[in-house]
């Protein structure tokens, strides 16, 4: 990328992170549970445009862990992405109306797919969810081709909204929230403390990327804050609390490997089985 297109790519991305957007962002958050549908497609088409912000998606392959229902296929395909989305229950597709086909049934901590086969893989609000992040980081980075994007987003453990539906009680300890939780509800929390949900960091997912030989960082900024927010990412301590929600995008590094044919391949933007 020459030093102009950087420019150009960042003020591209300071005219999309407004505050305006921000606002409308976080409304949409509070219909989460009442409105999936409007939440969801709306967090589903403004991430398709973030990442737009850092590499082109019309042709290219983009492998979303964590797909779950079809928003996100519907946004990055109506973006002209070959989309192929992996959950670990293929069924959770289906939710938004969207067909399963080219969808992948696995684990994000062990992608069945060619290494070096995608140009971008992707996932949204997952990596909380995953007892062991670095290992499916990198799984991320061996399936993305060299000079391909990695965008990965999640929410920290101590961001009011780290302990999901038992927020802001998991500022007391994950396990008092979810006791607490059930005393209420009559029932567990979807997002279990140490079983389904788990206490990641900012500065984890920082030293991860500073640490494989890998990946190149190219961004990190706090998701849903407008421009000017985005030194909080710069202040340990405070950005696992103010940032709400951490992107980080990054560019794999290296050369393709040659004649590996590993686990499933992608094909098209379909998958060969």
């Amino acid at each position: 990328m020459t030093t102009a297109d950087g420019v150009a790519d960042r003020a591209a991305r300071r005219r999309f992170a407004t505050l305006g957007r921000s606002v409308t962002l976080f409304r949409a958050f509070l219909v989460e549970q009442t409105d999936p549908d409007h939440f969801y497609g709306l967090l589903a088409g403004d991430s398709v445009r973030q990442v737009a912000g850092y590499t082109a998606l019309a042709g290219r392959t983009v492998l979303d862990v964590g797909g779950g229902p079809g928003y996100f296929a519907s946004a990055f395909r109506a973006a002209g992405a070959r989309y192929v989305g992996l959950d670990p229950d293929v069924g959770d597709f289906s939710a938004a109306g969207d067909s399963v086909a080219g969808m992948l049934r696995g684990s994000g901590t062990a992608l069945p797919v060619r290494s070096a086969s995608v140009d971008v893989t992707f996932s949204s609000n997952v990596l909380e969810h995953v007892s062991e992040p670095s290992r499916m980081l990198d799984e991320m980075a061996r399936v993305t081709r060299p000079g391909g994007v990695l965008f990965v987003s999640f929410t920290p453990w101590l961001s009011p909204w780290g302990g999901h539906e038992t927020a802001p009680w998991h500022y007391l300890g994950g396990d008092r929230a979810r006791r607490r939780y059930q005393r209420r509800m009559g029932r567990p929390p979807k997002n279990r403390y140490r079983e389904t949900l788990f206490p990641v960091s900012i500065s984890d997912a920082l030293r991860w990327a500073r640490g494989s030989g890998d990946v190149e960082v190219l961004d990190a900024l706090p998701r849903y804050h407008p421009w000017w927010a985005r030194w909080v990412v710069r202040v340990p301590g405070v950005r696992e609390v103010v940032a709400w929600n951490f992107v980080l995008v990054l560019r794999r590094t290296g050369q393709e490997p040659g004649g590996a044919a590993e686990k499933t391949e992608l094909t098209g933007g379909r998958v060969a089985m």
